[in-house]
C-alpha cells in the first residue's frame, strides 16, 4: 500500500509498504481522510514523543475493510473513525480511569504506524461508527474529543465569560464547545482578521484583533474572565493570559507549548485570587461526546477544513499546514 513515512526528524518519503492485517480483536480501516495537526508538525520536526520511522496520522476516518477474529461490532463496509490512543488498561492510572496518563500509552501515528496511508489497523474498542456523517467531518472527531476532555476538566458553569487566545481550527472548536457547555460570553482574539470572522460565524460573542487588544479586553470584563484559554501553544500568549483571569477563575492550558519553554507568572496572584491552572492532554473516553456534538450540528467542523490534498501531495500539505497564510485544518484525502 502507499504511505507517508517520516524516516527521521525533518525527512519523509512517499513509499510502498506492506498492507497490515488485522489480528484478533483488531479492525482494518481503509482510510478516507486524515488531518494534519500541530502534533504531526512536532513529530516531523522531532519535537514530540514519536518513534521513527513512523507513518503519521492520528485524526482520521474511513471504511472497515476487514476484521480480525473476536471482533463483535464491526464488519466490512462500516463507516468509522477511531480514537488513536491505546492505553495498557492495567497500570494504576488506567485502573483509575485516567487512560490518557497511562504509563505505557501507545498512539496510532505516534508510537505505531498511523493513518497517513491507504490502510491502518486499530483495536476494535477504539473504533466508532459515524453513520451518515461525512468522512471529512468524521476525521475531525479526534481534535474535538481533545476539546471535550478539556471541557470536562475545566467544568464550565452556566453564564461564564470565557476568553480564547487563537482562532485557528482548535480555537474555533474550543469556542463552539464553550458555548455548548453554557458559557454566555466567548471572546476570541487572534492576529488574523479572517480567522476572527470564522470564529464569529461559529458563535464567538466578541472578536478582537491582537496584539494590542489589552485595553479592549479589560474593558469587556473589568473583573476578568472566568475562563482564559490558550489555543495557540505560544508561551508568551499563555503568559499574557494571566492578566485577564478573574478571581476564582481558571487558566486552561490547551495549546501545546514546546516542552523546554518556560513562562513567568506571579504565584502570589494564584494564591490570593484562588486561580486554578488546568491542563488537558489528548482525549480520555470523550469520543462519544465529540461525535454527538458534530452529528447534532452543535459543533460545526466542515468550515474549519481549508485545504484538501492527496496522499502524494503530503509535502505540499505539510508546507500549507505550517506556513499558508489562509490555512485552517489541512486534510489528506485518500479514498
Amino acid at each position: 500500500m502507499k504511505a507517508i513515512q517520516i524516516t527521521e526528524p525533518g525527512k519523509f518519503i512517499y513509499t510502498e509498504v506492506s498492507k497490515p492485517s488485522p489480528g484478533p480483536g483488531e479492525v482494518l480501516i481503509n482510510v478516507a481522510a486524515v488531518g494534519i495537526c500541530g502534533t504531526d508538525l512536532h513529530i516531523f520536526h522531532g519535537e514530540y514523543e514519536a518513534t521513527y520511522p513512523i507513518i503519521p496520522g492520528h485524526e482520521f476516518s474511513g471504511v472497515v475493510a476487514a476484521v480480525g477474529e473476536e471482533v463483535k461490532y464491526f464488519q466490512p463496509g462500516d463507516r468509522v473513525t477511531a480514537d488513536p490512543n491505546i492505553p495498557c488498561n492495567i497500570c494504576p492510572f488506567c485502573q483509575r480511569g485516567e487512560f490518557n496518563q497511562c504509563v505505557d500509552l501507545q498512539a496510532v501515528g505516534v508510537t505505531q504506524d498511523g493513518a497517513m496511508a491507504e490502510y491502518v489497523v486499530v483495536p476494535e474498542g477504539l473504533v466508532f461508527p459515524i453513520g451518515e456523517l461525512s468522512l471529512s467531518a468524521a476525521a475531525m472527531v479526534e481534535p474535538l474529543a481533545c476539546v471535550v476532555w478539556g471541557l470536562q476538566r475545566v467544568q464550565v458553569q452556566p453564564g461564564d465569560a470565557a476568553l480564547v487566545f487563537g482562532a485557528g481550527p482548535m480555537g474555533c472548536l474550543v469556542t463552539q464547545a464553550l458555548k455548548s457547555a453554557g458559557a454566555a460570553q466567548v471572546t476570541v482574539t487572534d492576529v488574523a482578521n479572517w480567522r476572527l470572522e470564522i470564529a464569529k460565524e461559529l458563535g464567538a460573542t466578541n472578536t478582537l484583533l491582537g496584539p494590542g487588544a489589552e485595553a479592549q479586553l479589560h474593558g469587556l470584563n473589568p473583573s476578568g474572565f472566568q475562563i482564559v484559554v490558550d489555543a495557540t501553544g505560544i508561551g508568551k500568549v499563555l503568559e499574557a493570559g494571566f492578566q485577564f483571569v478573574r478571581p476564582r477563575g481558571k487558566i486552561w492550558v490547551f495549546g501545546v507549548v514546546p516542552p523546554d519553554e518556560k513562562i513567568n507568572f506571579v504565584p502570589y496572584d494564584i494564591f490570593r485570587k484562588d486561580i486554578s491552572i488546568i491542563g488537558s492532554f489528548a482525549v480520555n473516553q470523550t469520543f462519544h461526546e465529540a461525535l454527538a456534538l458534530i452529528q447534532s450540528g452543535t459543533v460545526q467542523v466542515e468550515p474549519l477544513i481549508s485545504h484538501r490534498l492527496l496522499l502524494d501531495e503530503f509535502g505540499a500539505a505539510l508546507k500549507k499546514a505550517q506556513n499558508a497564510p489562509d490555512r485552517m485544518k489541512v486534510q489528506i484525502q485518500i479514498t
